[in-house]
C-alpha cells in the first residue's frame, strides 16, 4: 500500500524589527543585552531564517589540520608485517629515542599506522583543545584500545599548529572466530574528545577589519538582494553592496570598527526569507521525493499503469516403472505471465503546493510510480522545476 504524500506547517509570527533592535544596539549596553534576549524568544516566521544560517562572514572559518602517526597497545589487532611503512615509522621513532632495532625482527601486531583530521577555528588560541579523528591507513582490523603517540598536525602551508596524543574513544566493535565474525560499527576510526592541543595560532586579527564579505551557501539573486536591503535598513545607511548571486560586500561603521563583536552578534540574527528556484529532488536508491514550495505544474491528464511480467522455468520429470529397462526424461518447460494495471486518465494541476501533492496522490500511485511520472511530466513540459536526480 503506497503511503500519500503529506504537507508540513508550521507556526507563523513576527519577530523584533530590525531598525528598532539596531536603536537600542547604540543606545546603552543593558539595553542592548535585553533587546538581545527578546529578539530571541520572539516569535518567527516560519518562513524565515536567520542569516547565520544561510551565509558565512569572511575570516569566520575553520582550518583544516592532519598529520601522520602511530597507536600503539592494541591487543593483536593492528597492522600486519606487510605493511612496509607502518614498520619503517616504527623504526624511525625507536631510533629518534635512542634504541636501535632490527626492522626484520618487528612484529607490529600491536601498532597501526594512522592519519589524523582536526578542525581548528580561526579564532583558536595557543592551548585551545581540539577534537581529533584516527582513522588507520594499513590492514588493521580494530583501534580499540589504542593509544596514540604524540603526533603533530599540520596545515596546508606544512607548518605545525597543534599536537595530538591520547587514549582513543571507539564507537564500534570487531569480533572474528574461524567460522564467524560480529561487528559493530566500524571500529578502524576513533576520536579523541580534546587531544589536540594548538601550539600555533593563526595571524589574523578579526576586529581590525574595515569591512566584511558575506557568502551565501546557495547563490540566489533575489535572496542577495534581500539581505542588502535588511542590512543597509537596520544599519541606518548604504552599507552593503551587492557583487553577485552569492556575494554582498559590507562596509564596517565607524562606530563598530574595532569592536566587531556587537555588530556581528546582532548581523547574524537578522531574519530573511530566503527565495530559491523551484526544484524537485529524486532518491531513486530509496524512493524518495522532495518537492520545494515554488514547484508547480501545468494542466496535464495523466494515466499510469504498472506492467508485471513474471518468467517462471520448470524441469518436467518422466521416471519409467522398476525394471522396465527404460531412462529418464527430462523436460524444461517455461511459464510466462503479464499483468497490466488498468488505469483511467486524471487530470492534474497545481497553483500551490498543497494542490500539487493532492493532484499526485489522486493518481493513487507509490513512490517510484511518481518518479516515472514526474520524469514523463518533466519532458511533456507540464513540470516547472528543475527535477535532479541523486
Amino acid at each position: 500500500m503506497a503511503l500519500p504524500l503529506r504537507m508540513v506547517h508550521a507556526h507563523k509570527g513576527k519577530g523584533m524589527p530590525s531598525a528598532l533592535f539596531f536603536g537600542i544596539l547604540r543606545a546603552t549596553p543593558v539595553l542592548f543585552l535585553a533587546a538581545f534576549a527578546a529578539l530571541l524568544l520572539a516569535p518567527r516566521d516560519a518562513a524565515a531564517v536567520r542569516i547565520k544560517d544561510i551565509a558565512t562572514f569572511s575570516g569566520v572559518r575553520d582550518n583544516q589540520l592532519t598529520g601522520y602517526g602511530l597507536v600503539v597497545g592494541l591487543s593483536g589487532t593492528g597492522d600486519k608485517k606487510d605493511s612496509a611503512f607502518t614498520m619503517r615509522t616504527m623504526v624511525n621513532m625507536m631510533e629518534k629515542m635512542g634504541v636501535r632495532v632490527d626492522m626484520k625482527q618487528m612484529k607490529p601486531k600491536n601498532v597501526a599506522a594512522v592519519m589524523l583530521t582536526a578542525r581548528m577555528p580561526v579564532s583558536a588560541k595557543p592551548g585551545t583543545r581540539l577534537d581529533v579523528t584516527v582513522s588507520s591507513l594499513g590492514d588493521s582490523t580494530s583501534l580499540l584500545g589504542g593509544v596514540l603517540v604524540q603526533t603533530p598536525l599540520k596545515g596546508v602551508d606544512g607548518k605545525v599548529y597543534a599536537l595530538a596524543q591520547g587514549a582513543l574513544a571507539v564507537g564500534g566493535f570487531s569480533v572474528t572466530g574461524n567460522q564467524a565474525q560480529a561487528q559493530k560499527n566500524v571500529s578502524t576510526v576513533a576520536q579523541i574528545p580534546g587531544g589536540g592541543v594548538v601550539e600555533r595560532a593563526v595571524p589574523f586579527e578579526f576586529n581590525s577589519q574595515d569591512h566584511l564579505t558575506l557568502s551565501l551557501n546557495s547563490p540566489d539573486f533575489s535572496t542577495t538582494n534581500q539581505i542588502v536591503d535588511r542590512i543597509n535598513k537596520a544599519l541606518g545607511g548604504t552599507f552593503a553592496k551587492p557583487v553577485d548571486s552569492a556575494t554582498v560586500n559590507l562596509d564596517i561603521p565607524s562606530d563598530f570598527r574595532g569592536n566587531m563583536v556587537p555588530l556581528m552578534a546582532s548581523l547574524e540574527n537578522i531574519e530573511i526569507t530566503p527565495d530559491t528556484a523551484a526544484r524537485v529532488v529524486v532518491d531513486e536508491k530509496t524512493g524518495t521525493i522532495i518537492l520545494g514550495r515554488d514547484v508547480r505544474i501545468s494542466r496535464v491528464a495523466v494515466a499510469h499503469g504498472n506492467l508485471q511480467v513474471t518468467v517462471q522455468e520448470n524441469q518436467d520429470v518422466s521416471q519409467p516403472g522398476p525394471f522396465s529397462g527404460g531412462r529418464t526424461v527430462v523436460t524444461p518447460s517455461t511459464d510466462l505471465t503479464a499483468t497490466e494495471e488498468q488505469r483511467n486518465l486524471n487530470i492534474l494541476e497545481g497553483a500551490t503546493l498543497q494542490e500539487l501533492v493532492d493532484a499526485l496522490n489522486s493518481v493513487g500511485a507509490g513512490p517510484r510510480d511518481l518518479i516515472s511520472i514526474l520524469r514523463s511530466m518533466k519532458a511533456a513540459g507540464a513540470l516547472h522545476a528543475h527535477l535532479e536526480v541523486i
